[in-house]
């Protein structure tokens, strides 16, 4: 396995909204797909972090705020 999945598997951080039930394969599958969305959301966050960063760019910096919160409950 990949360090990154090593990293979410040793994580609590389970979805609450997982409505299937614990320990079957649809329940991994849910927090699988939840880790994922995570994950892309924030890569793609980093992205307009690093453009403010190299252009000074609020818009960019508003940009990844809102991708981030973008999942948030």
């Amino acid at each position: 396995m990949t360090e990154e999945f090593n990293k979410w598997w040793g994580k609590d951080e389970l979805s609450s909204e997982n409505l299937y039930y614990k320990d079957s394969p649809a329940y991994w599958a849910w927090e699988g797909w939840q880790a994922g969305v995570k994950a892309e959301r924030e890569m793609c966050a980093a992205v307009c972090d690093k453009l403010g960063d190299e252009y000074a760019d609020t818009n960019a910096a508003h940009c990844a705020f809102a991708i981030r919160e973008r999942g948030a409950p």
